[in-house]
């Protein structure tokens, strides 16, 4: 009877470390199995991906960065896509973020499919996890079972944090969504890929806090080819990887924290990390560790990312257009 027992609370205690890997408070993995047929809507999602991404590798970090903006405004509820001049899609913010025509095409396939479940939001998330696979990144689950939000507003698009916002500042943002340093830091590894606009960091290259001199903590080298390329009285906004591995600039891993220990850092906060007492451990950790272990954090830091602020099935609707409320 003893030897039962002791399976059997053995059975329960995996069973309830599954349901917890599975589900992030109202979210589910899998929440779509069944609801659909036979049909694979993340299957479907996955394929637009493929494509995109294939056509186009700089799509990754514009996912990435989609999922980000969003979330970070009234939730992961995929309020950034709706269209209209006072939504958050036209705040100056948002101007320059990509990735809409994607979401689309996924919608529009995911529709042909199976009209009327799959939420915009949810893609979001799902077409995120598959970039950053296929950008050479790890396979994480998504939990799904989001609703869209019915209000996008670009008054509200406030708090994104800046280029050369402090580390202090940016964890407390961070916090604000629910999200810890560590995952702060995990999160702007999303700067593995994607670029970076010369007005983003050019006060770092010729009169770094009024000194009249480059910011000290980033490498000379760097620095020079960076004054050539972003010249301080230029007409051209030109862009920059903001990994500067040449190796693994459009792949996501560990390089981006291997750069910052270097002073190769592009913006200002993306250096401080590495410089802050709040933060400095856990970079260096990571640069340190293997890819796999970057992988895996990162993939449970977008997990907790598209958790932030969700609508379920009684506080949101459904989208038939992702750029319209129904």
């Amino acid at each position: 009877m003893k030897a039962i027992a002791e399976v059997t609370l053995l059975i329960a205690f995996i069973l309830l470390i599954s349901f917890s890997e599975l589900c992030y408070g109202d979210l589910q993995v899998g929440f779509y199995n069944g609801e659909c047929g036979f049909i694979d809507v993340e299957l479907i999602v996955g394929q637009v991906v493929a494509a995109q991404v294939f056509r186009d590798p700089t799509i990754v970090a514009a996912l990435l960065r989609l999922q980000f903006h969003d979330c970070f405004v009234r939730g992961c509820d995929a309020s950034i896509l709706l269209d209209g001049i006072f939504t958050e899609k036209a705040a100056p913010a948002n101007l320059n973020v990509r990735g809409f025509d994607v979401v689309d095409q996924a919608k529009a396939a995911v529709e042909s499919a199976c009209p009327g479940v799959v939420s915009c939001a949810d893609i979001i998330a799902m077409a995120a996890r598959d970039a950053v696979f296929l950008a050479g990144g790890g396979k994480y689950n998504v939990q799904t079972g989001r609703r869209d939000g019915m209000v996008s507003l670009a008054s509200e698009v406030i708090d994104l944090p800046g280029p050369s916002i402090s580390v202090s500042q940016a964890i407390e943002t961070f916090a604000m969504k629910g999200l810890d340093p560590t995952d702060m830091v995990l999160l702007l590894g999303a700067h593995t890929v994607g670029v970076a606009h010369c007005s983003f960091f050019q006060n770092r290259l010729f009169n770094f806090q009024n000194t009249g001199k480059p910011d000290p903590t980033m490498d000379p080298l760097l620095a020079s080819i960076l004054r050539f390329r972003c010249q301080e009285n230029g007409t051209k906004d030109n862009s920059v990887s903001l990994d500067q591995s040449e190796q693994s600039r459009n792949i996501v891993d560990n390089s981006y924290y291997k750069q910052l220990m270097i002073g190769r850092g592009i913006l200002e906060i993306d250096q401080e990390l590495a410089l802050d007492p709040q933060t400095r451990d856990t970079v260096m950790s990571l640069a340190n560790t293997g890819g796999f272990n970057f992988a895996a954090q990162f993939g449970e830091a977008m997990v907790k990312l598209a958790a932030v602020e969700v609508l379920t099935e009684t506080q949101g609707e459904v989208r038939r257009s992702c750029r319209a409320i129904n």
